[in-house]
């Protein structure tokens, strides 16, 4: 007789091969068919709602996998709050205008530009920022990433586009913006101010030279007994940027430091006394003597001579010039250096800057004119050299600022630009005091977006290029007033949201304003418009006004910022600045940030090492869900490495946990879960062991989701699944499952503790492997009864009826002793006393009163726990001798094992070996157990479905 066919195998229809790349496609077409998103968002949400604001990535190129990281991250945080009574919506946007894109415009143009109108090249700005943000929706689609895809928020919308005016003209009307020449971040490449946040630091290789500025007066008064040095004395500075000496006004040192007038040859240098040695080393002077040493605020109102121009330079005190490097006396350019500006305000210089747009000296700089900066450095050293003023030079690589999008080296260069004052109406201070009311994850957070607020300059937010949104300001024909008036620019933003805001580009400024407006100064009716425009992070940090407080789905303040940690200075900071400079509060209540994604070694991505990851090859190759797989396997708050070994043992993890959960359903295929429960106090032990350890595993998964810990999550699941499910449960529970009565309790009892599990697990895994669990949903019993989509469902809470911390603390001591006893198992296969463990008959013996007679209330359960045909259990007051053949336990001194080959034969059904094999007539080859079983059988099972093959059953 085949008594498979009397067997209860694991049968399903969910197929082993994940076949992801395919099925993953057929399951968003499920969800947008069946609207399943929006089916969400109209659940009844109990929590109130949830907003996480997007921060808009750029709409040029295809996303990068840090796009990925941060999309998916988004989303589970999304999908799980969800899950656990939140309405929370994810309206997802783009950053469309600035600089990128129209260098894009401009590579596709070359010279055909200089034919071209402003707004002509608008437009095609427009198109490339539309067509990317096409191309990026269906790839973070096909991340799995739910949200409002259909109604997007674009900064070149005209809604948002006059939402921007509407927000500047708030800020002006506080008097928080003014015009002024000072020196910002200049790109001469992209012809355009910067910002802070649009600088990358990387290493250059810059001149270094020490120059001497001969002193003109002052020295001899000052210092009467060196009075005979004086005519051939001279201030020694060091600087990287030769540049920028044409523009020279003064020279700066520290008044507390002490000071030094050191003679080489015949000529006595100046600098700071603790930089000599360092200075004479570098120069390679090996003769040279210290005269006198004196505080620096003794060399104030010296007079010292340019280095080749006939011009003075004196000598002012500035505290922040340190003894780190150079000689304690700093070269002040007021044009070229927000310090050297400062310096250059409180003692009266103007900001000298004779370099144009192009990054060339204009015609004013002597010896030089017409000479792009960085090629004149060269021609500046010579002359010096020639003049005798030079030093020492050499080249010195160091990290420098760098254009983000062009990657040349950039300026400070003083121009005419708009700025947010961080002082007025103190912006400063009052962004400091909210920082601190903002929950900040990590916590080093909110020291580094403090300490940048601290220290930054005003916020330069005018840039000179034509793709952006321009600084609605008006300026008199007849006296020049600028108009800033709330109401003008209320105006204009009522026109920019009917018609957009290339009116501003193609209509007269008249056509403009409001009907007979006139300059409230001069009362002349004519004027010009600015035409430069806002800077991009001003654009996307008012994205609470344009989006937070528009949508009805959202509200302002978020509850969740969440972007790479480079948005302290970015997003997190212009949306704060702007935010509390015109609502006094921050925008959102909590802001996560995450790492850089990084190749295996740590090393930063770039094409040029071959170490890039696109997250399209990823999904193509592997699928979507191993990518979310790696998002929340890492711990976000350092760099995330990503690399072919890593996604390669993150696929084996993936089908750990897929096969489990396929077995879970292979033994549920004849469960019903209205009829064929059983109440959890009469369920096995066992049972009712893993479904404490499950309720155990809720709340850890739950309370990963709530503190935004993934990996925690991510750990908790693959080792539920591997340890407490494949490696003792599952395989503990298939002999009743296999064996025993189709309804019996033994088995339905096991059934329920899985469909538990099963129901309760593709639950929780749902926000992550947002795929898999769609696909697990609809194979499970009873799914006409659940809802259509796992993601309409709720996570699991824990169940307080099923936690017992007393059973746990039995089963706990239970594996342990199994656990010894695998030890001894193994052993004896390896002898080749036994060949499977169902072959082992497992003898204890116990010296230890207490824990024999634990033991011994579990003795019919323990060749289950230990998946043997028999165990015997004695209690000794002594050990047995070494002639016996135990095995001390490592774990429990007073426990001795051994095991031998199991008596009696093999039954042919259930392959444990029993003396009472052979005793039925009708079944000879059978224990006692299977002749009742197939005995009570009312006819023999049908086989329709296709047998489950799981790794280890085999054995079965």
């Amino acid at each position: 007789m085949d008594y498979s066919l009397t067997l209860n195998l694991p049968k399903t229809k969910f197929p082993m091969k994940a076949n992801l790349v395919q099925k993953e496609l057929e399951l968003i077409e499920f969800w947008e068919q069946n609207r399943i998103y929006e089916k969400m968002m109209n659940r009844r949400a109990d929590n109130g709602s949830f907003i996480l604001h997007d921060g808009p990535p750029y709409a040029n190129g295809h996303i990068h996998i840090g796009h990925a990281f941060n999309k998916i991250l988004k989303d589970i945080i999304i999908r799980s709050k969800n899950m656990t009574g939140f309405q929370a919506s994810y309206i997802p946007g783009w950053d469309c205008h600035g600089l990128p894109i129209e260098h894009e415009v401009d590579k596709k143009l070359g010279p055909k530009k200089q034919q071209l109108s402003t707004y002509e090249i608008r437009k095609l700005c427009r198109e490339y920022a539309k067509k990317f943000v096409d191309i990026q929706k269906k790839e973070f689609q096909r991340l799995g990433v739910f949200g409002d895809w259909d109604h997007p928020y674009l900064t070149m919308d005209p809604e948002y586009e006059s939402a921007i005016v509407r927000e500047f003209g708030r800020l002006a009307a506080s008097g928080g913006v003014y015009r002024g020449l000072k020196p910002v971040y200049w790109c001469s490449f992209c012809q355009t101010a910067l910002a802070e946040a649009e600088v990358e630091y990387a290493d250059h290789t810059s001149p270094s030279i020490w120059v001497k500025f001969p002193v003109r007066s002052g020295f001899r008064e000052k210092f009467p007994d060196l009075a005979n040095q004086a005519s051939k004395c001279s201030v020694l500075i060091w600087t990287t940027t030769p540049w920028t000496l044409p523009a020279n006004l003064a020279i700066a040192v520290n008044p507390d430091y002490e000071y030094a007038a050191c003679q080489v040859d015949d000529e006595v240098w100046l600098m700071a006394k603790d930089l000599v040695e360092r200075t004479m080393n570098v120069a390679k002077i090996s003769e040279y003597q210290i005269l006198k040493t004196f505080a620096g605020g003794a060399l104030l109102g010296i007079i010292s001579q340019h280095p080749f121009y006939e011009r003075e330079s004196p000598i002012v005190p500035a505290a922040y010039v340190t003894l780190d490097q150079g000689t304690g006396c700093v070269h002040i350019a007021p044009g070229h250096g927000q310090e050297d500006y400062e310096v250059g305000q409180r003692h009266g210089f103007s900001p000298y800057a004779p370099v144009n747009q192009e990054g060339k000296f204009t015609s004013e700089v002597q010896y030089f004119a017409g000479l792009p900066i960085f090629k004149a450095n060269p021609e500046i050293i010579r002359l010096m050299r020639e003049q005798g003023t030079l030093v020492f030079e050499e080249t010195v690589v160091h990290s420098y600022p760098h254009c983000w999008r062009c990657k040349n080296p950039v300026i400070f260069r003083a121009t005419e630009q708009w700025f947010i004052s961080m002082e007025k109406n103190d912006l400063r201070a009052k962004a400091l005091e909210q920082i601190r009311q903002v929950r900040w994850i990590p916590r080093w957070g909110e020291n580094r977006i403090s300490s940048m607020v601290s220290d930054r300059p005003d916020w330069c937010i005018s840039r000179q290029r034509s793709w952006g949104v321009p600084i609605v300001v008006f300026f008199c024909s007849s006296c020049q007033y600028p108009i800033m008036d709330r109401e003008v620019i209320e105006h204009v933003a009522d026109l920019v949201a009917k018609e957009g805001i290339d009116i501003w580009f193609q209509r007269e400024p008249k056509e403009l304003l409001p009907d007979g407006f006139t300059c409230p100064r001069c009362q002349s009716a004519e004027f010009t418009k600015d035409m430069n425009i806002l800077d991009v992070w001003f654009e996307s940090g008012v994205s609470f006004a344009a989006v937070l407080e528009k949508r009805p789905s959202l509200r302002f303040p978020a509850d969740l910022y969440l972007e790479g940690s480079d948005q302290h200075r970015g997003w997190f900071q212009s949306s704060l600045l702007t935010s509390v400079g015109t609502r006094g509060l921050p925008p959102y209540r909590s802001v996560l940030t995450h790492g850089f994604v990084v190749d295996g070694e740590g090393k930063k991505m770039s094409k040029s090492a071959g170490n890039v990851i696109a997250p399209q090859e990823v999904i193509e190759k592997l699928g979507a869900d191993i990518l979310r797989l790696w998002v929340c396997s890492e711990d976000y708050k350092d760099d995330i490495r990503i690399c072919d070994d890593l996604l390669r043992r993150l696929s084996d993890a993936y089908r750990r946990i897929r096969n489990t959960c396929r077995y879970l359903l292979s033994n549920l295929e004849d469960f019903d879960p209205q009829t064929d429960r059983v109440p959890f106090d009469q369920m096995e032990e066992m049972d009712r062991w893993i479904l404490h350890r499950f309720q155990e595993l809720i709340a850890r998964v739950r309370k990963a989701y709530e503190d935004y810990e993934f990996h925690i999550l991510f750990h908790g699941l693959h080792n539920f699944c591997t340890v407490d499910l494949s490696s003792f449960y599952l395989d503990a529970s298939k002999d009743r499952m296999y064996t025993r009565g189709k309804s019996s309790l033994g088995r339905r009892s096991g059934q329920t503790a899985m469909y538990e599990i099963i129901l309760g697990m593709v639950k929780l895994m749902a926000p992550v492997l947002c795929f898999t669990a769609e696909e697990i949903w609809k194979y499970l019993p009873g799914a006409k009864d659940l809802p259509e989509s796992v993601h309409l469902a709720s996570l699991p809470d824990p169940k307080a009826e099923y936690l017992d911390s007393d059973l746990a603390e039995r089963w706990e001591t239970l594996l342990q002793v199994r656990a010894e006893v695998a030890k001894v198992l193994e052993a004896a296969r390896a002898a080749k006393v036994i060949g499977h463990s169902l072959d082992a008959q497992v003898s204890l013996i116990l010296t230890d009163p207490k824990l024999y007679d634990f033991l011994k209330k579990y003795k019919e359960l323990l060749p289950t726990i230990f998946i043997t045909s028999s165990t015997t259990l004695e209690q000794t007051e002594s050990a047995p001798s070494d002639a016996e053949g135990y095995t001390r336990s490592g774990l429990f001194d007073q426990l001795f094992i051994k095991v031998t080959h199991a008596e009696g034969e093999k039954c042919a059904r259930c392959w444990k070996y029993s003396p009472l094999v052979g005793k039925a007539a009708e079944y000879p080859d059978l224990c006692a157990t299977c002749v009742s079983v197939l005995k009570s059988m009312p006819d023999q099972p049908s086989n329709e479905l296709q047998p489950a093959v799981e790794q280890g059953e085999s054995s079965r």
